[in-house]
């Protein structure tokens, strides 16, 4: 991904990109990257790009326009988008002409345009096949964001901004998985942070205060009142949070972040576990750039609960799910969190 925006960026476009999987937000970014590299101004793009979608076009039909000469300037844009879906129209033999048609073209595309085709995530089988397979040198991987507080470091530092890792912690924690969500929250994360102080630094609470998480009432309080074991406290912040949140959405928040909590206790339990680099114990427990500093304390977390103490939460946790998934019944959403709450820190 960076290397394809450094090679955009000084100007060395291809003529043919083949944009493969669900990310749509950077896809569009990459294209309107193109675009401004592809034109002098604003205007000559909007003359020279055009936008089709695959439905409505045969293979054979994409290299008839794409093999169209340009009429303002020495270049036009094309872009197709759902690729993946394009039309596959009349008899077995006119659709091989065309898909024969449309590989001789990847293989000697016209200077003057830049064909770039957009497409979701293909069925693994039929990306093995022509024509997907033969537009290998061109293609690009867009998978969904597995990273979140990865991502987020990433577009902080490209405007020379950088997360404390508390407030990463809560940025990655509340905000949604998605690139274009976690783009458009760390953009007015900064221009937030930028009114306060001269330094590039973005503070949990910045992003207490931006996002809206509560300071007293949020996950984070919660695992510290979990760790000390405070029944009371932890019942507590969980109702407020259910409060804030709505009773089933925030019940279901709770019950997604101490399962991640749990799981992570339990991996600390398997032989040998404590005895890595943090470094090695992070990247065991799924915490990458600023959340390994998170990672010592699920090390002293799982001194504090035993191996069946873990097991436990865990088999409650996977009750309350599916409870909230309609598998149980239950009389409320503030009945399944003090039960909840009862067995995990139940001294059985």
């Amino acid at each position: 991904m960076k290397k394809l925006q450094k090679e955009i960026t000084s100007g060395n476009t291809s003529p043919v990109y083949f944009f493969h999987g669900p990310e749509s937000f950077l896809k569009e970014e990459l294209t309107d990257l193109i675009k401004k590299k592809a034109f002098p101004s604003e205007e000559e793009a909007a003359l020279n790009t055009t936008v089709l979608y695959g439905q409505d076009l045969t293979l054979g039909e994409i290299v008839s326009r794409a093999s169209e000469f340009p009429m303002f300037t020495s270049r036009k844009l094309m872009i197709v988008k759902q690729f993946g879906k394009y039309k596959k129209q009349g008899a077995q033999n006119k659709q091989k002409q065309h898909l024969e048609q449309f590989i001789r073209y990847t293989q000697n595309p016209v200077d003057s345009t830049i064909l770039v085709l957009d497409a979701d995530q293909v069925d693994k089988k039929d990306i093995q096949k022509a024509p997907f397979k033969d537009l290998l040198p061109f293609r690009h991987d867009f998978p969904l964001i597995k990273n979140p507080d990865i991502f987020a470091t990433e577009r902080a530092a490209q405007q020379g901004w950088e997360f404390d890792p508390e407030a990463l912690k809560a940025f990655s924690t509340y905000i949604h998985p998605a690139a274009r969500e976690i783009a458009r929250e760390t953009e007015k994360l900064i221009m937030y942070a930028s009114s306060r102080s001269d330094e590039k630094r973005i503070t949990s609470s910045d992003v207490y205060e931006c996002v809206g998480i509560s300071k007293q009432y949020n996950v984070f309080e919660l695992e510290k009142a979990l760790a000390a074991k405070n029944l009371r406290l932890c019942s507590g912040i969980s109702l407020m949070i259910m409060e804030r949140e709505g009773q089933k959405e925030g019940l279901m928040s709770i019950v997604r972040y101490l399962t991640t909590f749990y799981i992570r206790i339990w991996k600390l339990h398997s032989p040998g576990s404590r005895n890595l680099p943090l470094s090695e114990t992070a990247k065991m427990l799924g915490m990458f750039g600023k959340q390994e500093y998170f990672a010592k304390n699920f090390l002293q977390y799982a001194t504090r609960f035993s191996l069946s103490d873990t097991e436990r939460a865990i088999q409650a946790l996977q009750q309350t799910d599916a409870a909230l998934k309609g598998l149980e019944a239950y009389p409320d959403e503030k009945y399944l969190l003090l039960r909840l709450m009862q067995q995990l820190l139940s001294q059985k």
